[in-house]
């Protein structure tokens, strides 16, 4: 992909064997993401401007969780967002992301979930965090304890 990116940023056109020679009548605009996970090439750092976009804040998120899961209740909304704010605060090998907590409020809607228990986090956590060693972490006393931060403003 990096390669494929170079070449069309370097002469803004690119040959595909099957396609043919492709060429762009502007200069293309490219937006590249990235999680974090996998480094992107100094080559193509030198050709766009770097930003970096943090968490959104909880009342931020809120609103993204509303639009995106309609049929989510107010106070599950409230608790997702919590525990998933909470969670970031953790140690993890890679804290979840909005689209996570859009999945598991999506996952929790149509499991009918009314609220967050510690039976109901335990069965989901993989929707949220996709490492095995930040799933355990967030095992027994830990859980419980992010759980109870989470849901006691509600």
């Amino acid at each position: 992909f990096e390669a494929y990116l170079l070449e069309i940023l370097s002469d803004f056109q690119v040959t595909i064997p099957e396609l043919g020679t492709v060429k762009a009548p502007h200069p293309p605009i490219v937006i590249v993401t990235s999680n974090r996970t996998r480094e992107i090439h100094d080559a193509l750092k030198r050709r766009c401007l770097y930003h970096w976009v943090d968490y959104p804040s909880a009342e931020r998120e809120l609103a993204i969780v509303k639009s995106r899961v309609p049929g989510i209740s107010a106070k599950l909304s409230q608790q997702v967002v919590g525990f998933v704010q909470a969670l970031r605060e953790q140690d993890f090998y890679k804290s979840p992301g909005v689209a996570e907590t859009i999945d598991w409020a999506t996952a929790l809607t149509e499991l009918d979930a009314r609220s967050l228990t510690p039976q109901v986090v335990g069965d989901t956590l993989g929707a949220l965090l996709k490492y095995q060693d930040d799933i355990a972490r967030m095992q027994g006393d830990t859980l419980q304890k992010v759980l109870k931060e989470a849901t006691s403003e509600n």
